[in-house]
């Protein structure tokens, strides 16, 4: 009699996993969480980057396979050429291209304005303050995830249940005007790299600064301010 015997490890779901942060030693960290997640039912494929280019490089990258799980940092390099200025950018590019990957999004930010709008835009499977990450919260993030749950940082949940008041919110193109004047781009110059006329520039720098209530007039000051907001 012949017994078709199977090794225990044969029996084991494979999930991919991406991990993009631009701190190698926080990769390490989520890599150490993830491998001890049920050992007995999942073991891991883990992919990693450290920026968006090199995120973007691995997305395009032929045999790179379907993640059903990607850990994105919101703040990190930006790869210019290819529009990709944050973690957000990222998430919408996995979500063209592997509409059924999950996503949880890690930031420092803890402006209102901010996790609102990375809600609205993104609606991430998981969102976490990296103030409140502890190991058990991360198992605990990426327990709910697993099974379909979303799952908001204790941080997150509080914002939302703040009332309502002073709800900004920016474009994509508001976004890249901002990011084009912290690095110094010249306005007359920006329509080389957003697809809209100087006059729209012109009109939405001013209102920028009216919605932000920047006095001065500064462009300087206009990118502190939105930094500080956490819009870009």
């Amino acid at each position: 009699m012949t017994f078709n015997l199977k090794s225990p490890i044969s029996e084991l779901i494979k999930p991919n996993i991406l991990i993009v942060d631009d701190h190698p030693f926080i990769i390490e960290g989520y890599k150490n969480a993830i491998t001890r997640y049920k050992t007995n039912e999942y073991e891991f494929e883990i992919a990693q980057a450290h920026d968006c280019r090199s995120a973007y490089d691995l997305l395009e990258n032929q045999n790179t396979p379907q993640f059903e799980i990607a850990f994105l940092d919101i703040s990190m390099p930006a790869y210019e050429e290819k529009n990709l200025f944050s973690g957000e950018d990222l998430a919408k590019l996995i979500m063209k291209k592997m509409p059924y990957c999950k996503i949880i999004l890690l930031t420092m930010y803890t402006e209102l304005l901010k996790i609102k709008t990375i809600i609205r835009t993104i609606n991430p499977n998981g969102l976490i303050i990296k103030n409140d990450l502890t190991f058990d919260e991360l198992l605990l993030a990426f327990d709910k995830v697993m099974n379909n749950q979303k799952y908001y940082s204790q941080s997150v949940v509080k914002m939302l249940n703040q009332s309502p008041h002073n709800s900004i919110e920016i474009d994509e193109f508001d976004k890249q005007i901002l990011f084009h004047l912290s690095k110094g781009t010249e306005v007359s110059e920006m329509p080389q790299y957003i697809p809209i006329s100087l006059t729209e520039i012109e009109k939405r720098r001013v209102s920028l600064k009216e919605l932000l209530k920047v006095r001065s007039g500064s462009d300087d000051d206009l990118v502190k301010e939105a930094k500080s907001k956490g819009l870009f």
